[in-house]
């Protein structure tokens, strides 16, 4: 599935298909080489100018693609050996929420993260992706498993944030969240906390506190989206391409304010382009990650992030 601004390049790529098929239904293929290879040439440039100026709203677009991949691909495609762990003991398993052991090179690790749903029965399975308190209340129980057992702890964010519902506020969502926020300040062992694709607001935030927080290159990350930021101040959604300039939620904006600490580049057109490469550059990003955390006590650890977190939104005239 194409977006819409993609348009001009796929209608480049038919008309390139159209060329090759030609070639060879007629036999002239050395006589359309070189028209083939300019076409192609013009293609790839094309190719990098958009997808390296791309705009807040056409990100937030890409982030949100059918086929990107999801929390328990990275995990299923990084990992030897995964175990998924269910429920947070008081209330129900949040579907929202998944998480559990897994292994990379002979290391363990305890992921946890959103996860969408891959079609419409799954989505709403999976609540789209939007936790309710016990998915946080998952979250940590399986956090403190993890420190009990000293393994780090990797989380994987993509939510439109925590689930807003009636149900969900009666149960303690705020609460849930604003607990996994503190406790997340204290874990023992290292936390790496990688935005793959949406990151709204305290549904992220949720999960989202580590000794390295960082965002994939077509990723978001924000305290509102930009259709809802749109409706409060212009009543309408028709400003949500102007929202989201506004709220600087990309990967670079946010790297540039210092509010994550690095940007995991993605293949050419988004991680959907080349699943295989994307899950090898999130793996790499996690070892190379451990081994900078591994040489850091656990002490120096929780102060440096008290410390990152604390000096956020300081500003010094």
């Amino acid at each position: 599935m194409d977006l819409e601004f993609e348009k001009p390049i796929v209608d480049l790529q038919d008309k390139l298909q159209d060329m090759k098929t030609l070639a060879t239904d007629t036999g002239s293929g050395e006589d359309m080489a070189q028209a083939i290879k300019s076409l192609e040439d013009r293609i790839q440039t094309m190719k990098q100018d958009l997808y390296t100026n791309l705009t807040g709203w056409q990100r937030v677009l890409l982030s949100r693609h059918a086929d990107r991949p999801q929390t328990l691909d990275y995990v299923e495609n990084m990992c030897d050996t995964f175990v998924e762990l269910h429920g947070d003991r008081s209330v129900r398993d949040d579907k929202a929420m998944v998480g559990g052991f897994g292994t990379i090179d002979d290391q363990t690790f305890m992921f946890i993260g959103q996860q969408k749903g891959v079609n419409t029965k799954m989505r709403q399975l999976r609540n789209f992706g939007m936790a309710n308190p016990e998915g946080y209340r998952k979250a940590l129980r399986l956090m403190k498993l993890a420190e009990k057992f000293n393994k780090p702890i990797v989380t994987l964010i993509d939510t439109m944030g925590a689930y807003p519902g009636l149900e969900a506020e009666e149960r303690g969502q705020g609460e849930a969240i604003a607990r996994n926020i503190k406790e997340m300040f204290m874990l023992k062992v290292p936390v790496i906390c990688i935005i793959i694709g949406e990151g709204a607001s305290g549904g992220a935030l949720g999960i989202g506190v580590g000794d390295r927080v960082l965002m994939l290159e077509n990723s978001w990350y924000s305290v509102i989206s930009p259709e809802s930021c749109s409706s409060i101040l212009w009543r309408s959604w028709d400003h949500k391409e102007e929202a989201a300039e506004a709220l600087n939620l990309t990967a670079e904006n946010m790297h540039g304010n210092g509010l994550v600490d690095g940007i995991v580049r993605e293949p050419l057109g988004g991680a959907h382009r080349n699943k295989e490469e994307m899950y090898s550059t999130v793996k790499e990003t996690i070892l190379s990650t451990m081994k900078e955390l591994n040489a850091v006590s656990a002490e120096d650890r929780i102060m440096q992030r008290i410390d990152k977190f604390s000096a956020m939104g300081v500003v010094e005239e």
